[in-house]
C-alpha cells in the first residue's frame, strides 16, 4: 500500500480515536482500521516471534492475567506495542486499498511514524490520563466486563481491583501524555462539551481533508 493513502491516529485511551477512524472512513468511503484491527491475524502468529501478542491468545486461565503485578503488566504492554507495530506495518504493506483512503487507529510508534509518513497524515488525540483509570469499567465492552467479573471472583476482590487500577496508572502516565503532546503532530484534546461532528471537522483540518 502507498502510505500516501493512510491517515494514522495515535494517542491515549478514551480520546475518541476509534470513533474518529470509523467516522472518517464512513464520510470518505474509505477503509477503517479500528482499535486492535490486527487481532484478525492473531491466530496465525508464531508465539516465539510474537510472545506478547500471543500471550492472551494462548492463556488458559485469565485469573493469571489479572494477578499480574503493575511491573509485569507494564512490561507486557510495552512488548506488545512493539510487536503490534511490526505486525501493523506488515498488514499495511499488503493492503490494496485501490485508491481508497485508509484511516488507522494505530500502535505504530511516534519515531516510526516520523520516518514513514508526513506530518499531516498523523493525528494525536488525548484524554486526561486519569480518565483511563477512572472509566475503564464503565464501558460495556465484553472484554472489560469479563475482567471485572474475574476480579470479583478473587479471594480479595478489593485488592484485585486496586492492583488492576495501579496497572492502569502505570501505563496511563502524565509522561506518556506529554510524549504524545509534543510528538510533532497535530493534536486534538478531549472535550466532553464538543460534539463528534465538531471533532470530525477538527480532524479533517488536521489531515488537510476537504471536509
Amino acid at each position: 500500500m502507498q502510505l500516501k493513502n493512510a491517515y494514522f491516529i495515535i494517542g491515549t485511551a478514551y480520546a475518541g480515536k476509534s470513533t474518529m477512524v470509523k467516522r472518517l472512513a464512513e464520510k470518505y468511503h474509505g477503509i477503517a482500521c479500528e482499535e486492535n484491527y490486527h487481532d484478525a491475524y492473531l491466530d496465525g502468529l508464531d508465539k516465539d516471534e510474537y510472545p506478547n501478542l500471543t500471550y492472551t491468545r494462548d492463556l488458559v486461565d485469565w485469573h493469571d492475567f489479572i494477578r499480574r503485578t503493575p511491573d509485569q503488566y507494564a512490561a507486557w504492554v510495552a512488548g506488545a506495542s512493539k510487536e503490534c507495530e511490526r505486525l501493523e506495518l506488515q498488514i499495511l504493506s499488503r493492503m490494496k486499498p485501490e485508491g481508497k483512503l485508509v484511516f488507522v487507529d494505530t500502535n505504530i510508534g511516534i519515531e516510526t511514524l516520523h520516518q514513514i509518513t508526513d506530518r499531516n497524515h498523523v493525528l494525536v488525540m488525548l484524554a486526561d490520563p486519569e480518565v483511563s483509570v477512572r472509566r475503564f469499567f464503565e464501558r460495556p465492552d465484553r472484554e472489560k466486563q469479563y475482567l471485572y467479573r474475574l476480579m470479583l471472583e478473587e479471594p480479595d476482590p478489593e485488592a484485585s481491583l486496586a492492583n488492576f487500577r495501579e496497572r492502569l496508572k502505570r501505563i496511563n502516565t502524565q509522561e506518556a501524555y506529554d510524549t504524545f503532546l509534543h510528538a510533532g503532530f497535530p493534536v486534538i484534546l478531549r472535550d466532553k462539551n464538543r460534539t463528534i461532528e465538531e471533532t470530525l471537522f477538527l480532524a479533517e483540518q488536521c489531515f488537510g481533508l476537504p471536509g
